[in-house]
């Protein structure tokens, strides 16, 4: 019933026009996102972050949030119309771009900002042969639709999370391919760092990666610029120390990736994925 449901969704969002599809999403979560129960979870991430903020501009973050939650699904099922529209997408950083599909490997690492898909579209459509990793959905048959999706903007090859997908990446890096990562979510038994100042599980894949293979770590972002209209940011790439103490240099390295989640989300914050849990859970449930 929810694939049929997201069948329905996807036909009816190819029927309109890009921005209304975008509007319709911001409109639906702007109006039912605050009665969920992520609606507290947003608030939490938003009162870690902005200790010192009103709580009039918690509630306009809180609105903005939940309307960029709302345009950035509502545009999945079109990413590809969207893609396929040079007007909608601008690349700040396409020099760079063109370095790593000549044959300079990197380890791409970004958040959830804005309409992060975008940024795998943006990827492969400038010629770098990339294993992008993925998180399958709980629903297979959902899954099956969401990837047929990506299928359609070209992003084809997946290394799912988890022990297979690691594999997955390192057999990619050794045939010199490149690889991506968000890497600003929990990660359970991740590497501790701080992250606004509060001690978070953070995955150590990009940087171990990175130290494996002596590539560097490349830094994405993506912008909303207005409705479905982006801007997709490639940052100044960074080498991460190689000191001979394993554990030190992907700490180090995690830390200053998570450097980058901070800076990315102060600099927008109405464009981070506030809905999710990213802190341990005693965080959360001190607010209850």
């Amino acid at each position: 019933m929810e694939a049929w449901a997201y069948d329905i969704a996807e036909f009816l969002a190819r029927l309109l026009p890009i921005d209304a599809v975008s509007d319709f999403g911001a409109w639906l979560l702007t109006t039912f996102g605050p009665l969920t129960s992520r609606h507290k979870t947003a608030r939490t991430n938003l009162r870690i972050v902005f200790p010192n903020a009103s709580e009039a501009e918690i509630a306009r973050l809180l609105r903005a949030q939940w309307e960029e939650v709302g345009r950035t699904f509502a545009e999945g099922p079109i990413l590809d119309r969207i893609i396929a529209d040079p007007s909608r997408v601008e690349l700040v950083g396409a020099e760079r771009m063109a370095q790593i599909a000549a044959g300079s490997p990197a380890v791409f690492i970004s958040g959830h900002f804005s309409c992060f898909e975008i940024m795998s579209a943006v990827i492969v459509h400038s010629g770098v042969t990339c294993q992008i990793t993925y998180r399958a959905l709980n629903n297979p048959y959902v899954d099956e639709r969401v990837r047929a999706s990506r299928w359609r903007y070209g992003v084809r090859l997946f290394a799912p999370k988890g022990l297979k997908g690691a594999r997955a990446l390192l057999s990619a890096l050794g045939r010199g391919e490149s690889v991506a990562l968000m890497n600003d979510q929990k990660f359970n038994g991740g590497v501790a760092a701080p992250l606004f100042g509060i001690m978070a599980h953070t995955a150590p894949g990009p940087a171990s990666f990175a130290l494996r293979f002596g590539l560097p770590i490349q830094p994405m972002s993506v912008q909303r610029i207005r409705k479905a209209r982006y801007r997709v940011i490639v940052h100044e790439p960074f080498m991460l120390e190689d000191t001979g103490d394993t554990d030190a240099d992907i700490e180090a390295g995690v830390r200053r990736i998570n450097a980058f989640i901070e800076e990315r989300v102060l600099a927008r914050p109405s464009e981070w994925f506030w809905v999710h849990k990213r802190w341990p859970n005693e965080v959360y449930k001190r607010s209850d």
